[in-house]
């Protein structure tokens, strides 16, 4: 490549026109504005290699301009003030779309997790040193010209993931990029150099001072990547896992029936899960599933005094619950991986199930109205694909999962004919059992839990049989049979 090089500015403009403006107005003024961060990383990425597409999302500009410069020049826009304190400001565009824009900036006193002491300053030399990794070091005038200051394209060429000057010096900085290496060389498919490994590995004890927040936000990025089996593999060779998730880390050599685990331990065959959702699993939470499907089974061969690993689903689903608090978690995030620990073995069962239970099964968190079986039953579309990651990683394989995926459009089908559970409660629920004199409590659940079974599979298809049949239940309930 030239040694002097431009990322297709053109691309990221007709995405993100405002980011045009906002350069062109501070420039115009009179300052200095570039474009930095990840845009530019990976707009030389697709310059470097022709298989990365180049689609600018989140664009950065960092600036000579105060933050009330910045304000003033803006003044028609919602500018928020997310780090004002830290010179950086969030300049709202016209679609709805933020920009962060930070004044030049330089740092010290660090604490392990913040800088103590921020300078802002004249000079994009001094704001590019105090970064972590040269990768991210590069910055590009608007006209996308790159400047590279610390031999960052170079790392990118070579597949290098290296900090900006003393690894020690940058990690004892902030212990979250330690994390941050990791996540970047899963990324772009680099190599960590040995001296920042190696730093890695002196530092890692650090990390247990860092917000769950933090770690949290790093462990699903790393998860989101193409290589999260690499990451997982890569926080375990480096210290950082037993940290992070002690739990996940207990799985070492934890040993699992021949027949059915030929791969090895639970740790191998979770790693081995993982690499294969990597090719096809896009959401970093159902990754997190599969990291954590298996997790109950060290205290379940423990308990059973080392005979089986019955039970692991229950144990690992009040294990994961406990992880996710961890981790701050949402609770409609901890309920969705508690959902697919605790059913990721059950699903096998799923062409033996009635035809009901397996409706009531699918419908799990159904969204009305949707038209894709992925987007009409979310949870149990992860869970599908829970299933194909953990069958593939052991003896299984495809005869594991293809019964279950015919199984599950044979069940889909018959939900457009006959209706899910949403249409079952219409036609009956406990209101109207009660109406009919029935008393409250298990009794009443049960029968309605028949009810809609059968509503579910067809055999009672208005409400006037609904009601015909909770007036037979509720006269044997009286009878006392």
């Amino acid at each position: 490549m030239p040694e002097s090089i431009r990322i297709d500015v053109e691309t990221l403009f007709a995405c993100h026109p405002f980011a045009r403006e906002i350069l062109g107005r501070l420039t115009g003024a009179g300052h200095r504005a570039v474009l930095n961060g990840g845009v530019v990383r990976d707009g030389v990425r697709s310059l470097l290699d022709p298989d990365v597409l180049f689609e600018p999302t989140d664009v950065d500009i960092a600036t000579s301009a105060s933050p009330d410069e910045v304000r003033r020049l803006f003044r028609d826009r919602p500018v928020v003030g997310v780090g004002e304190a830290f010179g950086v400001l969030v300049v709202v565009g016209p679609s709805g779309t933020p920009y962060e824009v930070a004044t030049f900036r330089a740092e010290g006193d660090y604490d392990g997790r913040w800088p103590g002491k921020v300078e802002l300053v004249g000079d994009v030399e001094a704001d590019v040193k105090r970064r972590d990794l040269t990768i991210n070091g590069l910055v590009a005038t608007p006209d996308g010209t790159v400047i590279d200051l610390v031999g960052g394209v170079e790392d990118l060429k070579a597949g290098r993931i290296r900090t900006i000057g003393d690894p020690l010096a940058r990690f004892r900085e902030d212990h979250l990029r330690m994390l941050r290496a990791i996540r970047f060389a899963c990324q772009v498919g680099g190599e960590i150099d040995p001296a920042t490994e190696g730093a890695i590995r002196d530092l890692a004890p650090s990390i247990v001072s860092v917000s769950w927040e933090r770690i949290r936000d790093e462990v699903l990025r790393t998860l989101a990547t193409g290589q999260s089996a690499r990451g997982v593999r890569l926080w375990g060779e480096l210290g950082l896992l037993c940290l992070i998730l002690p739990e996940v880390a207990a799985m070492r050599g934890v040993p699992q029936p021949e027949a059915y685990h030929p791969e090895g331990d639970v740790y191998v065959h979770t790693l081995l899960a993982l690499e294969v959702a990597d090719r096809f699993v896009r959401d970093p939470l159902v990754k997190l599933a599969i990291l954590l499907h298996d997790v109950g089974k060290p205290y379940a061969l423990e308990r059973a005094g080392g005979q089986n690993m019955a039970g692991h689903c229950a144990v690992g689903a009040r294990m994961v619950e406990r992880i996710a608090a961890r981790l701050r978690l949402s609770r409609s995030e901890i309920a969705r991986l508690v959902f697919l620990v605790r059913n990721h073995m059950r699903i096998a069962d799923l062409p033996e199930m009635g035809r009901g239970k397996q409706v009531r099964f699918v419908s799990e968190g159904e969204v009305p109205g949707a038209r894709s079986l992925r987007e009409r039953y979310p949870s149990f579309f992860d869970l599908l694909q829970l299933l194909v990651a953990d069958c593939e990683a052991s003896a299984h394989r495809e005869s594991g999962w293809a019964p279950i995926l015919r199984e599950t459009l044979r069940i889909a089908d018959h939900i457009d004919r006959v209706g899910s559970l949403a249409r079952a409660r219409a036609l009956i629920d406990g209101h109207a059992l009660v109406a009919l004199g029935m008393r409250p409590g298990r009794d009443l659940g049960a029968v309605l839990e028949r009810l809609h079974d059968r509503i579910l599979a067809g055999e009672i298809t208005s409400r006037e049989e609904a009601l015909a049949e909770a007036r037979r239940a509720v006269a044997r309930q009286s009878d006392g049979t």
